[in-house]
């Protein structure tokens, strides 16, 4: 049900699974949230399930099999993603300099690609939407060819800007591939909030008031986005479903938007 999908939780050291799959309406998708002490290590093994590990905020050296990799990272809203992807059954060990707070986000698969890190200069930047909705979204693991199900990036709403619009959705009700989502929130400044729909066409809905470090699992419908004035809105997303390509219907009832002059 649309109106049991927000999950909040106060942050705590070590890994925190905030969505499981197979529980609670997740059919694809896992997200963990994994803090690291400086001078300290974690690590992380999923059997069967690939893994993209998103670093949010923080510096030191993600590991797997073996092979090694600086990383840093400023905060959400100051630098690039840095991303690794682990494949299936791989040892993530996550060592930090200085505190790091990293996702990660995971989907059932048999076999994988090699781990591979993307840095900041390797996120692909589009620009969508116009006027009030206008917004950055950030490629991180789309069509790369790494992950075998996952796809991954990120989205910036400046402050009062729209996001996710026109409505849109990807549960296969209307031919489109049947597809997953998670949204991973941050904002700034952080006490601000932002509002995530989900609603049907047969007029099931809810609005979630989302603060920074909240997570909302998409299982279906259509779930645009806002950004109240004053604050920047991001969320950390991914995908896995039915195909690995980014497909969606937007609500035929919103779609004039798209004929507006500049």
């Amino acid at each position: 049900m649309l109106n049991d999908t927000l999950r909040r939780a106060p942050r705590v050291n070590g890994r925190q699974q905030l969505i499981q799959r197979g529980k609670d309406d997740a059919r694809e998708l896992s997200v963990a949230r994994l803090r690291v002490a400086p001078g300290t290590t974690e690590e992380h093994v999923a059997s069967g399930e690939e893994t993209i590990v998103v670093l949010q905020e923080g510096r030191g050296v993600f590991a797997v099999n073996g092979r090694e990799w600086p990383v840093s990272r400023a905060g959400v809203f100051k630098e690039r993603a840095t991303a690794l992807y682990v494949p299936p059954g791989a040892r993530l060990r996550v060592t930090a300099t200085t505190p790091i707070e990293a996702m990660l986000l995971s989907a059932a698969a048999t076999e994988g690609g090699e781990p591979a890190l993307i840095g900041p200069d390797e996120v692909r930047v589009n620009a969508r939407g116009r006027k009030m909705y206008a917004r950055e979204v950030h490629d991180i693991f789309v069509t790369d060819p790494h992950a075998r199900r996952l796809m991954v990036g990120e989205t910036f709403n400046p402050p009062g800007h729209w996001s996710s619009f026109p409505p849109h959705k990807h549960d296969g009700r209307d031919g489109e591939p049947k597809l997953e989502e998670v949204y991973c929130y941050r904002v700034d400044p952080p006490q601000g909030f932002g509002h995530q729909m989900l609603y049907t066409a047969d007029g099931e809905a809810v609005t979630h008031i989302v603060h920074d470090g909240d997570v909302v699992l998409l299982p279906y419908g259509y779930h645009p986005v806002s950004a109240p004035p004053g604050y920047k809105l991001y969320y950390l997303w991914a995908i896995a479903g039915e195909e690995r390509r980014l497909a969606l219907h937007e609500d035929p009832v919103h779609k004039w938007i798209h004929e507006i002059a500049d």
